[in-house]
């Protein structure tokens, strides 16, 4: 493993995940700061808690349906990289999106 490339990915990902929390951060206090109703605080805070929780169902059933693409892949023995395993890749990754979609609707 080339740790001289994994090492600055990582840390590019860490600052922009920190600058993203900052960023949030300081827009909710301006918005306590600016007045704004407590039910428009408490509306915006319980919007953000549902996206929150969409999004990690959102990737956990993406990432279900990866790796049982990738068992399929085992499972049929394919060791080279062919348009067949590519497109199961992006078929089981279609799939899970489309199953989050109608989790979604229904939860809505």
């Amino acid at each position: 493993m080339n740790h001289g490339i994994l090492v600055p990915i990582s840390l590019f990902v860490c600052i922009t995940y920190a600058i993203k929390i900052c960023v949030d951060a300081v827009t909710r206090r301006r918005m306590l700061d600016a007045g704004g109703s407590a039910d428009l605080v408490a509306s915006v805070l319980h919007d953000e808690e549902v996206r929150r929780r969409y999004s990690s169902l959102r990737w956990g059933i993406v990432l279900l349906s990866v790796a049982l693409g990738f068992g399929l892949i085992q499972w049929f023995g394919w060791e080279d990289v062919t348009p067949g395993m590519i497109a199961v890749l992006a078929g089981a990754t279609g799939l899970g999106n489309l199953v989050f979609f109608a989790i979604s609707r229904k939860l809505s």
